[in-house]
């Protein structure tokens, strides 16, 4: 299994291993030349489909943004990611249809070990985060690595989400918790 395999399947990873700095670098400038356009620029559509491979004609991903590969996010139609986000997408980030996620929400999947020795090397895991259909993340959201959140639900602005939250939720504070039923 190379680093790559290991990065998308949650185990210990390498990142100083070539493969992933080429594609580290790759993603670092293309993201580079889209922070100079608009959504509504040409050419801006063709770089975001070659930063995020499948990404459906219906979802926006509004500049600036931050990832560290792109073909790590996987988004359902309808999604709109307004301005600032950071998705570190080591693990796969999934989200549904027809969710909206905030400005300057932060995604995170890598967990670096915690031994602090262990820390020294540059190695880490990443834990896949997943996002149902017809949520709302709230501008400021962070989002834990391993962390699911079912459909429908709404996480408040300036939420921490260490856990999963169920489908039909809203969750806020730090660390998030669920505050009522939305069904």
């Amino acid at each position: 299994m190379n680093e790559i395999d290991k990065m998308r399947n949650s185990q210990l990873a390498d990142m100083s291993d070539p493969e992933i700095q080429k594609r580290f670098e790759h993603t670092k400038k293309l993201l580079a030349r889209m922070r100079q356009l608009s959504t509504y620029d040409k050419g801006y559509r063709g770089m975001l489909e070659e930063l995020v491979p499948g990404i459906p004609e219906t979802s926006v991903i509004c500049p600036p943004f931050h990832c560290d590969h792109g073909d790590g996010i996987r988004l359902g139609a309808h999604v709109f990611v307004n301005a600032n986000c950071t998705f570190l997408d080591g693990g796969y980030i999934t989200i549904g249809a027809y969710t909206l996620v905030g400005p300057c929400v932060q995604i995170y999947t890598p967990h670096h070990p915690v031994d602090y020795l262990e820390r020294r090397v540059p190695k880490e895991y990443a834990y896949p985060v997943t996002i149902g259909e017809d949520c709302w993340i709230g501008g400021g959201a962070v989002i834990c690595p391993g962390v699911t959140i079912g459909d429908r639900c709404i996480i408040g602005a300036g939420s921490v989400v260490t856990k999963d939250i169920p489908s039909d939720s809203m969750a806020v504070g730090n660390p998030a918790r669920v505050i009522r039923a939305l069904k």
